[in-house]
């Protein structure tokens, strides 16, 4: 029987516009993602490295565009968050499962989220879990091991009755091999309001 929800949190209630983050890279004359700036991004994800440092080791690869340029290109990723889904988990807190959020994200990311879509939202969303996890603050990021049993130790929370919801299969095959139950939600096909019709609980 499930008792506790992790939630990864891009894909699965904002979407992420990647497609637009990519055109955006692009008019700041980056024009492939190289392994070099993948490795800068886990870096930043997992808070190693500042902003400052993060959006400067980028101008490097920029046509001089100034740090401001980059950050507000950087953050084109985010995209929507309905209504909906907000209202369904906001509908899931009544049912007295114990709902956590982990996420790989920044600093920069999680700081722009919280102005677009106001104090209101963000404090509405945030609320409906016991617990808000972020790579950044934690030093570990998806499909780091450490990352799932920190949240289940910390929590009490036992794996065969934790479910784990994400769009990466990475991800979700990482907790799989703990024990904990998973879906891995097929962005674009499905919606996470859905979670009754695709999860046995």
């Amino acid at each position: 029987m499930i008792k506790n929800i992790i939630f990864d949190f891009g894909d699965v209630f904002i979407d992420l516009d990647k497609e637009g983050l990519r055109h955006s890279l692009q008019s700041l004359g980056i024009k492939e993602w190289n392994s070099e700036l993948n490795t800068l991004n886990e870096s930043f994800e997992k808070g190693r490295c500042s902003e400052e440092f993060f959006l400067s080791e980028i101008q490097k690869h920029s046509s001089n565009k100034n740090l401001e340029e980059i950050k507000s290109s950087w953050c084109t990723i985010l995209g929507d968050f309905p209504l909906h889904r907000l209202e369904f988990l906001e509908q899931l807190v009544t049912k007295n499962y114990r709902l956590f959020l982990l996420s790989n994200t920044d600093a920069i990311h999680i700081a722009h989220f919280q102005k677009k879509v106001g104090s209101d939202f963000y404090n509405r969303f945030y609320n409906c879990f016991e617990k808000v996890y972020f790579s950044f603050e934690m030093g570990l990021r998806k499909p780091q091991t450490e990352i799932y049993t920190q949240v289940l130790s910390e929590n009490n929370l036992i794996s065969s009755e934790t479910l784990f919801v994400d769009d990466k299969k990475e991800n979700t095959d990482a907790a799989e091999d703990l024990g904990i139950q998973v879906w891995t939600l097929k962005v674009g096909e499905e919606d996470v309001i859905e979670l009754f019709d695709k999860v046995k609980f």
